[in-house]
């Protein structure tokens, strides 16, 4: 019987013996061993509990990876059922062939109190002005736009963008240093490739960050060499003595707005970081994560100001309009550029291209871009009254700026994971800050909480049922 499956030697079936943080090796194991048969579809699997207790991680571990594959449909969860390999094909054929049971699935539903961090307001994303910047954009091709898909992207498209974070960011850059991407994860994928091909080893990364970046630079065959963040950002002295020990000589930080803590990075740190990479002879990637939106003050400029030669920018509109438009860029130093426009990856389509350079050049973006800082702005005053009367007991921290703040739950609160699970069950989507963690701690009361795609009048709502969760005992 399926059943049986429960007794499955998991300690030995699943490999951790990888690289990376705890709950991405766990998650990749699990993964490979139900794509291998090893694990037969509709196999029970052990609870998280008991799991957690047989592989000698935490439990939080374990919670994360079963959340992540039945939102991913490799595992499938029911109330009272527990949680088991999900069925997607049939027995195997005779010829011991098999297909796909069942039409495509559905996107993934989106919980109805949307409280997760990285989701822009999808119900203002500009389809409008898209819609007539595409236009615009037909009408004005050439036989050759037609006809030419550079590699580093069309030359309007690499001005346009130059010009804008010339204005908005004070990058100093020429058209020249642009690079197009299709977004902030393949440009990362591009400079995890170039690299490795210049011999780097190492990236050193912030911790905690978006785990996306340790998975890219895994993926390129980089090691990530997680340094710890505070109050002040990235903790340079850690990430020299880093540095040291493991020969990195490439870093990647968001100083603008630090993901998930949101704290910029201090001016003096921001000094010591381009020291150490100007003396190592080392590169800096600066993820420029939702700098756009700042509420209390303009945004600090980026760091690629402060020494071009050696700071790597990156940038996307996926907070500012959508990641459906598959629309970024890079700012590159001259010895990069080459390799970064040979490596793995290609740029978005030339229409869409094009289509940005209208939103940019016609004023369309930067139109889009005031009415979403307004938004953004009168949310997070929304989320920070509701938390001050729901939550007296508990503590925000992170700039007046972006899609997220950090809650610190007050100490008669259960674990953040527990109240997640609790939040779940209605239909609070919330996220624990153990998820963006190189080594998640064994107990914690920090969630990091996103109001960008929540409309306004559902937020008190979406604060007061989060709160009843908090004060629930496990």
């Amino acid at each position: 019987m399926l059943a049986s499956q429960t007794n499955l030697a998991w300690h030995t079936l699943l490999d951790l013996e990888a690289d990376g943080p705890l709950v991405t090796r766990v998650e990749q194991g699990l993964r490979r061993a139900v794509r291998s048969g090893e694990v037969p579809e509709g196999t029970m699997l052990p609870p998280s509990r008991r799991m957690a207790e047989t592989l000698g991680v935490s439990r939080w571990v374990v919670t994360q990876v079963y959340e992540q594959l039945v939102a991913e449909g490799v595992l499938e969860a029911r109330v009272g059922a527990g949680t088991r390999v999900a069925r997607t094909r049939p027995p195997s054929s005779p010829g011991g062939e098999r297909e796909l049971a069942g039409p495509v699935p559905p996107l993934p539903r989106r919980p109805s109190y949307d409280l997760r961090p990285g989701v822009a307001d999808l119900r203002h994303v500009p389809r409008e002005a898209w819609t007539r910047a595409m236009r615009d954009a037909l009408a004005k091709a050439t036989n050759d736009d037609f006809a030419t898909a550079p590699a580093a992207g069309h030359p309007a498209t690499r001005t346009a963008v130059a010009d804008h974070l010339r204005e908005a960011r004070m990058v100093d850059a020429p058209a020249a240093a642009v690079v197009i991407t299709r977004g902030a994860t393949d440009a990362m994928g591009r400079v995890g490739a170039a690299l490795r091909a210049a011999g780097h080893t190492h990236l050193l990364v912030e911790d905690p960050c978006w785990p996306m970046l340790r998975d890219v630079a895994q993926r390129a065959g980089l090691t990530p060499v997680p340094v710890p963040v505070d109050d002040a950002g990235i903790d340079v002295g850690a990430l020299v003595r880093s540095a040291e020990a493991t020969g990195a000589r490439a870093a990647v930080v968001t100083p603008a707005h630090q993901f998930p803590l949101g704290v910029p990075l201090a001016g003096e740190r921001r000094e010591a970081l381009l020291a150490w990479a100007r003396e190592a002879d080392g590169i800096v990637i600066e993820d420029d994560y939702d700098a756009e939106f700042r509420y209390d003050r303009r945004p600090v400029a980026a760091l690629q100001r402060l020494d071009p030669g050696r700071v790597l920018l990156l940038g996307s509109t996926s907070k500012t309009m959508s990641p459906a438009f598959g629309i970024g860029w890079m700012v590159a130093p001259a010895s990069w550029r080459e390799s970064l426009t040979a490596s793995a990856g290609e740029a978005p389509s030339v229409l869409a291209q094009l289509a940005m350079t209208e939103m940019l050049t016609s004023g369309a973006y930067d139109r889009h871009l005031r009415a979403a800082r307004l938004r953004y702005r009168r949310r997070h005053d929304t989320v920070v009254a509701a938390i001050e009367t729901c939550l007296p007991t508990a503590t925000m921290s992170g700039l007046a700026a972006g899609l997220h703040l950090v809650l610190e739950l007050g100490p008669e609160s259960p674990d953040a994971a527990d109240v997640v699970r609790a939040a779940a069950e209605l239909d609070v989507g919330i996220t624990d800050m153990r998820r963006y963690e190189a080594a998640p701690s064994a107990s914690s009361r920090r969630l990091v909480l996103g109001y960008g795609n929540l409309a306004d009048g559902r937020l008190p709502d979406a604060v007061a049922l989060l709160a009843a969760c908090a004060r629930a005992r496990g």
